[in-house]
């Protein structure tokens, strides 16, 4: 990997100053963006570090070092979306594989895994994975890959990442960990025994809601290898501009986690003692049933929470309609605050059946908490919460 910043620099210098000036043809500060998708050779027989656009790209290039950088990874690939991202792992593996994944995972994913075992290409299993004993029994099925997403979506569930991870690899499988909801600024799966992590960089990492990608990174330096030239082979590459947009994103993640985290700590407060809220999902309470884990294995709570309204769908529809600072939408991440309803957003493809076994109810609202004041963030909960008793 290019040292463009020094190694023993801190996560938050990475992710401040990675590739800043480094333009060796006018010593711009800002990395520039290279839009071209082909490059001159310098002569017959005589490609240069990058020929064609697809195969490699400066700008695709340096946030993905940057983001296995701040990972710990021995390199990246940038893809269209997250979705890509986890396709790009799912496409390497043999016909009939196994994949072992949450029953709670993130909606998308599920339709994902779905199609693909439907297709034959894969065989999948769904399974509680803080429940060990019944994890334990699905790897004698020999997973080739274990699927991990802590904190879950949206029910902000926390497994023991090197838990798991022991015992898949004791089993022969492989372990890639969503690590969306938290970002490398508070958790480091690869640390914990993970063989790669994955990212909507759509979200945290870019921070804005401005740009669809994805990334992948594997701890292995032969694997990032085989992972960029699939890449390379399926097509599934993020364009430059989303690339140096996601780059730009990066620059304040750690400053944007803290002050959204921050903001959800209160938020999640505020609702904990509300009468119209029957539960709520946050892992910085010290009294969620995952807190002690996650205080062992990440170094911070994130800026992602749920909350179940006691009065189910039609107190839904009064506390959407009244809400304020919150923006009815689905994604997370950005510096606005969002709220969601899974059961008939984020969720809805997984179908009633698999969203009860998950525990997503349809009085279930989801929370991405960003930047604003909180005493606005916290006025506006509360006209969308008094609008219920109404």
């Amino acid at each position: 990997m290019s040292e463009r910043t020094p190694a023993e620099f801190h996560p938050e210098t990475v992710a401040a100053a990675y590739g800043v000036a480094s333009d060796t043809a006018f010593g711009a500060v800002a990395p520039p963006l290279y839009l071209s998708s082909t490059y001159e050779f310098a002569g017959f027989d005589a490609p240069r570090a990058y020929d064609y656009g697809r195969v490699g790209n400066p700008t695709r290039d340096l946030v993905a070092e940057a983001i296995a950088r701040l990972e710990g990874g021995a390199g990246a690939v940038m893809t269209p979306s997250g979705m890509a991202a986890l396709d790009l792992l799912i496409g390497r593996l043999p016909a009939g594989s196994l994949v072992l994944a949450p029953h709670d995972c993130y909606g998308g994913t599920m339709r994902l895994l779905k199609a693909r075992a439907e297709l034959g290409q894969i065989r999948l299993a769904l399974v509680d994975q803080s429940d060990t004993e019944v994890f334990e029994g699905q790897l004698r099925d020999h997973p080739a890959l274990v699927l991990i997403e802590t904190p879950s979506n949206p029910l902000l569930r926390v497994v023991d990442i090197a838990a798991l991870s022991t015992l898949a690899k004791n089993a022969g499988a492989r372990v890639v960990v969503d690590n969306t909801f938290l970002s490398p600024a508070l958790q480091q799966p690869l640390s914990l025994g993970a063989d790669y992590v994955l990212h909507s960089t759509t979200k945290f990492l870019n921070g804005h809601s401005d740009v669809i990608a994805g990334a992948v990174i594997a701890a292995d330096p032969e694997e990032a290898k085989k992972l960029k030239h699939w890449a390379n082979v399926t097509g599934a590459i993020a364009a430059p501009f989303d690339c140096w947009l996601t780059l730009r994103g990066l620059r304040t993640l750690f400053a944007r986690m803290a002050g959204q985290e921050r903001n959800a700590m209160a938020v999640a407060e505020r609702l904990r003692g509300h009468p119209a809220v029957a539960r709520v999902h946050y892992p910085g309470l010290a009294d969620h049933p995952d807190h002690a884990l996650a205080c062992r294995q990440q170094r911070g709570f994130g800026a992602m929470m749920s909350f179940e309204l006691a009065g189910g769908v039609p107190a839904v529809r009064r506390f959407v309609a009244a809400v304020r600072a919150f923006t009815l939408a689905e994604s997370l991440g950005g510096v606005e605050s969002l709220v969601a309803h899974p059961a008939t957003m984020t969720h809805a493809d997984m179908g009633p059946q698999a969203r009860a076994n998950a525990g997503i109810g349809d009085g279930l609202l989801r929370l991405s908490v960003g930047l604003e004041h909180i005493d606005d963030l916290l006025a506006g909960l509360e006209a969308g919460l008094q609008a219920i008793d109404g």
